[in-house]
């Protein structure tokens, strides 16, 4: 019966293991790395919901993506229209973060696309995340659309 109970125990572990990609051989390491993984899981999922709650939000005109980088963010806004006048909006809404621009791609022939790397100045490092410069620049795409 002990043996039976051993090996249900040791085909639990490996299927914690298998299931989180855990290495660890301890009860103790399978659960952390079952807990670290259950908090990425969570982190996609809220990113998830947070791009289809852009994607769903029909009053923005543009789509925005924002990924952190070692040293400040990868910032995409793509609309499948021409919209004169929203790149200065934007600008604007890096400078008031404090963004300065180290690299951009600009499109503006038959539609807007935005590829730019913003860098945090040096005062205002940690200061701001992946989301607040999301939500500036949404805010920035709004009040653009708003005034045109």
């Amino acid at each position: 019966m002990n043996s039976s109970r051993e090996r249900k125990k040791a085909a639990l572990y490996e299927q914690l293991r298998a299931a989180t990609n855990s290495t660890a051989m301890n009860k103790a390491s399978i659960i952390v790395d079952a807990s670290k993984y259950i908090q990425e899981l969570k982190q996609k999922v809220d990113t998830l919901n947070q791009d289809v709650g852009t994607s769903q939000n029909s009053s923005s005109p543009a789509q925005v993506t924002v990924e952190t980088l070692e040293r400040g963010f990868l910032i995409s806004v793509l609309s499948e229209k021409n919209c004169p006048g929203l790149l200065v909006s934007i600008l604007e809404a890096f400078e008031d973060l404090g963004l300065d621009v180290l690299d951009a791609r600009v499109s503006c022939a038959d539609s807007f696309q935005l590829e730019a790397v913003g860098g945090e100045n040096q005062g205002e490092a940690d200061s701001i995340d992946a989301q607040v410069v999301k939500q500036a620049v949404l805010q920035a795409i709004q009040n653009w659309s708003q005034s045109n």
